[in-house]
């Protein structure tokens, strides 16, 4: 069974405990039993202030802390030991920002292939590329959620002209469909059709064009509620006077703060269609957690939500330019029209693209390419270059 070390090097500076963190980071165990599900053996070593090591679903998992703060983990011995004796055939790192980290790493393990995965990283500024170059041309291979999401970083020549790009999610999630009435008896969502927006309320997202396009399209969806979701709202002060200010949005915008995870999950079940305005995302969790439920997703036309919604006759939903009101209206108007088949089509999006099934054969296959790639273990690396 090959063996793989996922490894994240981000420290949780609230001292969660790590049982705690499996259940607030969901993506960190969702995508272990991905991979253990493919026939993975599955270790998982986490950066940690609070050191823990214990087994979970079938995933062991190592909570380790730098010698000291501000210390790279992967220059501890005990993080090098740990490493050793895991022996992994090959290594999944989480974000591609830890250039040091990942050189450092290099060195403990100079045979073991190393895979790099994207969470929404943009090109460094040119005083520090010197650093993220050198972690990321010690990749063997980078796995982004669309292809095309790499081409910047090749452009700048951060990675090395052999390293292989794969085409895989950030996550999968446990979420699934349920009854759509007794969804909405309780959570009191109500619209016809009921518009869900999951996300922080931030330039980024773009609420406010999302708003514009919600109130456009009132004229021809006259019942049309939206109701809001978010952790953090930078622009909630400008959000609120929008929707003060509109009668086309007074009394049908429900901004609702932040909420449980199995609260999303039932106002998943119980909305119509999902809202999105991003300008840039890695993935999209909350776009793959509403395919899971059957949920159509409205969403920009952007490298990440073209992979997870897809296009033409399976799409998942429908895709607007950014920044576009009227077609956001437009797109809205569509998908309620259609929108029984568009949560079949989500439905079957989220089993073929998006499911931990399908994430661990996308996840599998990459690593054994790599593996296969390098000859096996003890077979040298080729120079990657400076």
């Amino acid at each position: 069974m090959p063996h793989v070390a996922q490894i994240s090097f981000f420290v949780d500076r609230e001292r969660r405990a790590p049982e705690q963190l499996l259940i607030d980071w969901h993506s960190l165990p969702d995508v272990a039993r991905a991979a253990a599900g493919a026939g993975m053996r599955v270790s998982v070593v986490q950066a940690s202030l609070i050191e823990s090591r214990f087994t979970h679903d079938g995933v062991d998992y190592h909570f380790i802390s730098p010698e000291a703060e501000g210390a790279l983990l992967a220059r501890s011995p005990r993080f090098v030991a740990l490493i050793r004796e895991l022996a992994p055939d090959v290594v999944h790192v989480h974000g591609l920002d830890f250039g040091r980290e990942v050189s450092a790493l290099r060195k403990s393990i100079p045979m073991t292939p190393v895979l790099l995965q994207d969470h929404a990283s943009r090109v460094p500024r040119l005083w520090r590329r010197r650093d993220f170059r050198r972690g990321a041309r010690e990749a063997d291979g980078v796995a982004f959620c669309a292809r095309e999401q790499a081409e910047p970083f090749r452009g700048a020549g951060l990675f090395a002209p052999t390293t292989e790009v794969f085409e895989i999610p950030e996550s999968t999630t446990t979420f699934g469909p349920g009854d759509r009435a007794a969804a909405r008896a309780a959570t009191g969502v109500t619209g016809n059709p009921a518009v869900l927006w999951v996300g922080h309320l931030d330039p980024n997202k773009d609420p406010l064009t999302v708003l514009d396009g919600i109130a456009r399209a009132t004229s021809a969806l006259p019942g049309l509620s939206l109701w809001c979701c978010y952790a953090t709202a930078p622009l909630l002060e400008q959000i609120t006077a929008r929707v003060a200010e509109d009668v086309r949005l007074t009394g049908r915008v429900h901004l609702l703060g932040r909420v449980t995870r199995d609260r999303v999950q039932e106002l998943m079940r119980a909305a119509d269609v999902f809202v999105l305005g991003s300008h840039r995302e890695g993935s999209g969790y909350s776009v793959i957690e509403a395919l899971a439920t059957g949920l159509p997703a409205v969403v920009t036309d952007i490298p990440s939500f073209r992979a997870l919604v897809g296009s033409g006759q399976d799409s998942a939903g429908m895709l607007w330019p950014c920044g576009d009101p009227e077609s956001l209206a437009l797109a809205l108007v569509a998908c309620a029209s259609r929108a029984q088949e568009y949560r079949e089509r989500a439905l079957t999006r989220f089993a073929a693209e998006m499911s931990a099934d399908a994430v661990g054969r996308k996840l599998a296959c990459a690593y054994r390419e790599l593996v296969s790639r390098a000859g096996g273990k003890g077979a040298p690396r080729a120079a990657l270059g400076p």
